[in-house]
C-alpha cells in the first residue's frame, strides 16, 4: 500500500503550529506494511486543497490521509474542498448532531448553530465517529483510491487511526511485512561505526536495509526488513541486531525509544546504587534528564547546582586551593565536585560539569566550549575534556550526553547487587 499524507491548515504554513501529526502517522503507517511516498502541506484555501487533490488522486497512491480543516469555525473549508473535487452536495449526519448534542449535554452546554453545520457531510462520505472530539473523520472511496479525512486535534486524530483507519486499510490493502529493530549508540560518531560495520552491512540479505540516523553525540541503527513471512523476518532481523551489537561493544546502550537516562536508571536499579550531580556549567539539565524518567527517585538522591565557585567551596568542599591554582574549569575541580556531591547527599554514584558553555566568557587557554566532566562510583573516578564549539544550548546538550555516558561505562564494570 502506498500513502500520501496531507495536512491542511494554514497555522502549519506560517509556522504556529509544528506538524507533529505527521510523524506519527507515518510511523504507525509504516508498521502495518504502507509506504508513505509523500507528506504535503496546503493552507485553508479550498482551490488549493482542489488542485492537490487533483495531483495526489493522479498518483501511485493507494491511499491519502489528510488531516485539518474539520472543525466548527468559518475558516475551516476541507469538506467543502472535498464536496467540490467529487462533485457532490452536502447531506445532515443525524447521527453526529445526536452525538454532538450527548456530549454537550455531559458539560451543560448547548450546541450552536455552528455545530450544527459542522453534521453538514460529503453525499459520498462514510463518516468515522470521533469519540474525543466534535469533529468525525470521513472516509472515501473514489476513482479506485481511498481518501480519508481526519481531525487535525493530534488525540483525536491518533484514537480514530487506531480504532478505525489502520483496521481498515490494512483489510483494504493487505501487503508485505515490514518491521524494524532499532538500535541505540553513544559515543561514537556516524563514519567510525560504519566502518566497524561494513563487513555486515555488505553481507546483509535482500530483505534487510541498515540506516544510520546521527544525533546529538548518539547514532540510531534502524535495521530494516521487508518481505511476507512475518516470523521468518522477524528471526532475521534479531539475528543481524545481535551481530551489529557484538561489533559494537561498549558503544550500544539500548533498543528503540529508550533513552540515555533510562538505561542508566535500569543500571542503578540492577546495581541498587544511588546519583546525583554537581552541576556547574550545565546548570542542573542533568538532573533534568534524570528526573523525566519515571521512578528515579528510586535512585537519584539530588542535585547541587553549584554555579558560583563559593557554592562548589562552601556546599562541594571545593578547595580554594585547588580553585586558585587549576581554576573552576578543571579536571582537578570536577574530581572534587563529585567527591563532594557524593558527601552531601549520600549518594554511591555522580557526575559532575564545570565549563564555559559560552557564547562569551573564554580565554585564550580556555577558550569557550572547554568544559571538564567527571564521573564517580566506588573506587572508580573517570574525566573527561570536551572541547565543543560556541553554541551555548548545543554545548549544555552534548555535556549532557557525554556526562551520561561517563557514568554509564563505570556502572557496566560494577557488578549488579
Amino acid at each position: 500500500m502506498k500513502v500520501h499524507l496531507l495536512t491542511i491548515g494554514d497555522e502549519l504554513l506560517i509556522g504556529q503550529v509544528v506538524d507533529s501529526n505527521s510523524a506519527w502517522m507515518a510511523q504507525r503507517l509504516n508498521e502495518i506494511g504502507a509506504e508513505v511516498l509523500e507528506i504535503t502541506s496546503v493552507g485553508d484555501d479550498p482551490e488549493h486543497i482542489r488542485r492537490t487533490l487533483e495531483r495526489l488522486f493522479a498518483s501511485e497512491a493507494d491511499a491519502i490521509l489528510a488531516t485539518g480543516g474539520l472543525g466548527p469555525t468559518k475558516d475551516d473549508k476541507t469538506k467543502q474542498a472535498f464536496a467540490d473535487f467529487f462533485g457532490v452536495g452536502f447531506v445532515f449526519h443525524q447521527e453526529t448532531w445526536e452525538r454532538l448534542c450527548r456530549l454537550f449535554e455531559r458539560f451543560g452546554r448547548q450546541p450552536t448553530d455552528a455545530h450544527r453545520q459542522q453534521c453538514l457531510m460529503p453525499q459520498n462520505a462514510e463518516i468515522l465517529s470521533n469519540d474525543f472530539g466534535t469533529a468525525p473523520a470521513m472516509w472515501f472511496e473514489e476513482r479506485g483510491k481511498v481518501l480519508v479525512s481526519l481531525p487535525g486535534v493530534p488525540h483525536e486524530m491518533k484514537q480514530l487511526m487506531e480504532a478505525e483507519v489502520l483496521p481498515r486499510l490494512r483489510a483494504r490493502f493487505p501487503g508485505k511485512v515490514i518491521l524494524h529493530r532499532t538500535i541505540l549508540t553513544v559515543g561514537e560518531g556516524e563514519s567510525r561505526i560504519a566502518q566497524r560495520l561494513s563487513a555486515i552491512e555488505e553481507g546483509l540479505p535482500p530483505a534487510l536495509k541498515l540506516a544510520y540516523l546521527p544525533g546529538l553525540g548518539q547514532v540510531r541503527l534502524r535495521l530494516s526488513a521487508t518481505g511476507e513471512d512475518e516470523s521468518q523476518l522477524r528471526t532475521l532481523l534479531e539475528e543481524h541486531a545481535a551481530a551489529i551489537e557484538r561489533a559494537l561493544p561498549g558503544i550500544v546502550f539500548g533498543y528503540e525509544d529508550t533513552t540515555l537516562e533510562e538505561a542508566i536508571g535500569n543500571l542503578l536499579r540492577e546495581r541498587r546504587l544511588t546519583l546525583a550531580t554537581a552541576e556547574s556549567c550545565t546548570g542542573g539539565y542533568l538532573a533534568h534528564r534524570i528526573t523525566t524518567v519515571s521512578g528515579s527517585s528510586d535512585y537519584f538522591t539530588g542535585s547541587v547546582v553549584a554555579y558560583s565557585n563559593a557554592v562548589k567551596q562552601k556546599v562541594l568542599g571545593v578547595r580554594e586551593s585547588t580553585l586558585r591554582r587549576y581554576g573552576a574549569v578543571s579536571e582537578a575541580t570536577v574530581r572534587e565536585m563529585v567527591q563532594g556531591v557524593r558527601k552531601a547527599l549520600g549518594a554511591d554514584a555522580a557526575i559532575a560539569t564545570s565549563g564555559i558553555a559560552g557564547p562569551t566568557g573564554g580565554t585564550p587557554e580556555k577558550p569557550v566550549g572547554t568544559i571538564w566532566i567527571a564521573a564517580g562510583c566506588g573506587e572508580e573516578l573517570h574525566t573527561r575534556k570536551l572541547q565543543l564549539g560556541t553554541d551555548r544550548l548545543l554545548n549544555i546538550q552534548l555535556t549532557g550526553v557525554f556526562a551520561l555516558d561517563l557514568l554509564r561505562k563505570i556502572l557496566l564494570q560494577t557488578p549488579p547487587a
